[in-house]
């Protein structure tokens, strides 16, 4: 067996799935900055956060081919949103629980 040969045939992916992906990521652009002009109030941060996943999974679905790997490839990338939702999650936990000072006291 040569460097070259592999045991499991690759997952060709069309071309039209690549440029439907980047041209979907170019409207989220466009819709991230529409949403960066206007006013939304306190939905501001939460419309950018969505907009924002939205891009991420595409990019880790699509241009990453996690959608076409092996059950551990889903599982490692999973454990690194998991790790980020607990980074996340003591950070609001210690911002939330500090005593607020007020300015000028």
């Amino acid at each position: 067996m040569s460097v070259h040969e592999s045991k499991a045939p690759e997952h060709v992916v069309p071309r039209k799935v690549y440029f439907a992906v980047a041209a979907a990521l170019m409207v989220l652009l466009v819709a991230t900055y529409a949403a960066a002009q206007i006013d939304l109030g306190p939905f501001n941060v939460v419309v950018a956060l969505a907009i924002a996943f939205t891009k991420a999974i595409l990019v880790v679905l699509f241009f990453m081919e996690v959608r076409w790997s092996s059950r551990l490839t889903w599982v490692v990338a999973a454990a690194g949103v998991l790790w980020l939702l607990l980074l996340i999650g003591g950070t609001l936990d210690d911002f939330l629980t500090r005593a607020h000072i007020l300015p000028g006291m």
